[in-house]
Parts: structure tokens; C-alpha cells; sequence
């Protein structure tokens, strides 16, 4: 029996490829959405590229680009498709190409879901992308003068500006790493001398944070240097001066800016999966609707159409089966070469005549 079987009018023919054709270039339409929202996300990650530990995370901008790209032109030739099947002349050049066509399509809609899906599940790669890059980039601040890794002070403060965050997890980060160049340290200063001499690696080491970190909603000037030292400062505790310092992370500022931007580009992947489902539905039993009119010299007869010619289990026994038909016709053939092989090898019998 027949999936999803339903009778075919003259009428229905027509509206049905009429609603197949605009479903189609809503389609396009929708293909040139997805292109421009990789296209978007490939920029947004290329500008902070030296705060990202590497390229992983441009697997879902380029996939989104290339969906763009195939969704234009899969469903701007069933437009065509289905404008021409009206026409049964013209309809009888697509016959032969509709079935790999319609494979193809099944193929293609599967890609599309697998891109939804990385969409939602790329927050754990983003993430290690994230913390191993902007420790990187922490490291590099003080290097202003270092050609390649000039711009990596404007970049991180700008980035901690931008997105009201501090360090890596947090504003104590900037306590573990020396972010003040040489190039503006006194070592001829008895407090410069002894910081550094009290660090295993001979590094400056202060408890303060670039002014990037401040927050300007605080009620107070920003306390940026002996941050942890209450007595250093009039009226002040650290740990409960919440607003003097943004409290949250670049890392997990970035991740919430990223994850957000991609589940929402993952949610309208998942609305053109289901609409690219249903058009390549309704492509199916548009050419089987024309495939079984029995009459072609009467338009106006009526026609079946179905998705399956059999049902989902009839037919995934009959690709099984045609499976292990063509597996034994290659075991066949490998046997047959190995025969031949062993007869052509056969070394003829040497008589010895006394």
C-alpha cells in the first residue's frame, strides 16, 4: 500500500504546482537569509579572531554560507520545475531528472537539520575556543611594542568595554599575568625591584586591572590598582564594592553573546528544514500525480500521487534487500577474478625425459 496517498484532479495538478512554485521562491528568499545570517556571524567572529584559540568555531558560519548557496539554486530550479510541469512538453525534458533530483533534495535536507543541530550544540567547542584565546590575548596586553601583537591592548580593552566584562572568568585574572610593559616600569625603584624579585617567573605582579575593567555606573572613581587592599583605600571593601569593577568575565560575556546568536540562527534553520520537507513533499506527489495519469491525451483525467510507492516498511525491506543483492554481485565478481587468477597461475608439469 501506498504512503500517503491522495487523488489528483486536473484542478489539484495545478494549484498544487502553483503552491509548489511560490514555495519554492519563498525558499530562495529564505536561502538568501541563511546566507546573509553566515555571512553576519563569520564577520562578528572574524573581528575578535585574536581573542579565539582557533577555526572551529567557523564551521557553523561556513556551513550556513553554503546552505545559503544551495538553498538559491536547489530551489530555484524546482521553481522552474514545477512552472514548466503545467506544460506537458515541457514538462517532458524534467521527467527523467526528477527522481535524483528529488534524492538529492532528501540528501540536501538532511545537511540542513545536521547544520540546526550544530547551531545548538557548538556552545562546548566555543567555549575552550574562547578560554584558551583570551588567556592568549591577556598575556600579549603589555606588548605594545611588539610588532603583530600592538593592537592586542586596544583589542582587549575595547572587547571589555564593549561587553561590561573583565579577565577571562574574572577580574582576578589580571592578578596572575603581567599586563604592565617594561616599558613603563622604573627598575631603578625599590617596590618595582622587589615585586619582581618575590615572583618565581620575574614578572611585575599587581593586584590591579586595566581601566578597561571599570565600571561607570560605580558611585565612586574607579579603584583599579591595590583592589584586594582595603586600608589603601578611604571607605572601601573589595567584596562589597560590586559596582566599582565589572564582576562577570569576557569568556563567559563572549559565550552568552555567541551561543544566543547562534541558537537563534539555529531556530530558523529548523523553520527552512521544515519548509524545505514540505516542498520536497509536495514535489513527490507532484510527479507521481503526473507519472500515473493514464491517460496523457486526457488532461483532465484523474491521477494518483503518493510519497512511497509501498510502505515505510516494504520499502526499507526492498532497499535492504537490493542492498545484499548488490553486495553478493560484488562477491561474485571478486570470486570469479580470484578462479581466474588461480588457473592463470598454474605452472605446467615439468616431464624430465631420461
Amino acid at each position: 500500500m501506498a504512503l500517503l496517498k491522495v487523488k489528483f484532479n486536473q484542478k489539484k495538478r495545478v494549484k498544487l504546482a502553483q503552491g509548489l512554485w511560490l514555495m519554492n521562491w519563498f525558499s530562495v528568499f529564505a536561502g538568501i537569509i541563511v546566507f546573509s545570517m553566515g555571512l553576519f556571524l563569520k564577520i562578528e567572529l572574524r573581528k575578535r579572531s585574536e581573542v579565539m584559540d582557533n577555526s572551529e568555531s567557523h564551521l557553523v558560519p561556513n556551513s550556513l554560507i553554503l546552505m545559503g548557496i544551495l538553498s538559491c539554486a536547489f530551489n530555484a530550479l524546482a521553481g522552474k520545475i514545477c512552472y514548466d510541469s503545467l506544460d506537458p512538453t515541457k514538462f517532458a525534458k524534467w521527467k527523467p531528472l526528477l527522481k535524483p533530483y528529488l534524492v538529492v533534495c532528501f540528501f540536501f535536507n538532511f545537511f540542513i537539520f545536521f547544520i540546526a543541530l550544530i547551531c545548538f550544540l557548538m556552545r562546548g567547542s566555543l567555549e575552550t575556543t574562547l578560554a584558551y584565546g583570551l588567556k592568549n590575548g591577556m598575556k600579549f596586553y603589555r606588548d605594545t611594542d611588539t610588532p603583530g601583537r600592538c593592537f592586542m591592548k586596544k583589542t582587549i580593552d575595547m572587547l571589555q568595554i564593549e561587553f561590561r566584562c573583565c579577565g577571562n572568568n574574572g577580574f582576578r585574572d589580571w592578578f596572575e599575568i603581567q599586563w604592565i610593559s617594561n616599558r613603563y616600569l622604573d627598575f631603578g625603584s625599590k617596590e618595582v625591584k622587589d615585586r619582581i624579585k618575590s615572583n618565581v617567573d620575574g614578572k611585575y605582579l599587581v593586584d590591579g586591572v586595566p581601566f578597561s575593567c571599570c565600571n561607570p555606573s560605580s558611585p565612586r572613581p574607579c579603584i583599579q590598582y591595590q583592589v584586594t587592599n582595603n586600608s589603601a583605600h578611604y571607605s572601601y571593601n573589595y567584596q562589597t564594592e560590586e559596582l566599582n569593577l565589572w564582576n562577570h568575565g569576557c569568556r563567559e560575556a563572549l559565550l552568552l553573546y555567541y551561543s544566543s546568536m547562534m541558537s537563534s540562527m539555529g531556530g530558523v534553520v529548523l523553520f527552512v528544514w521544515l519548509f524545505e520537507v514540505s516542498v520536497m513533499v509536495g514535489l513527490r506527489l507532484l510527479q507521481t500525480a503526473l507519472e500515473s495519469i493514464a491517460n496523457p491525451d486526457d488532461p483532465e483525467c484523474e491521477s494518483e500521487g503518493w510519497l512511497l510507492e509501498q510502505s515505510l516498511t516494504d520499502t526499507f525491506k526492498s532497499t535492504l534487500e537490493s542492498l545484499k543483492k548488490i553486495g553478493k554481485f560484488n562477491q561474485v565478481d571478486a570470486g570469479s577474478e580470484g578462479a581466474e587468477g588461480e588457473e592463470g597461475g598454474k605452472t605446467p608439469a615439468i616431464t624430465t625425459v631420461s
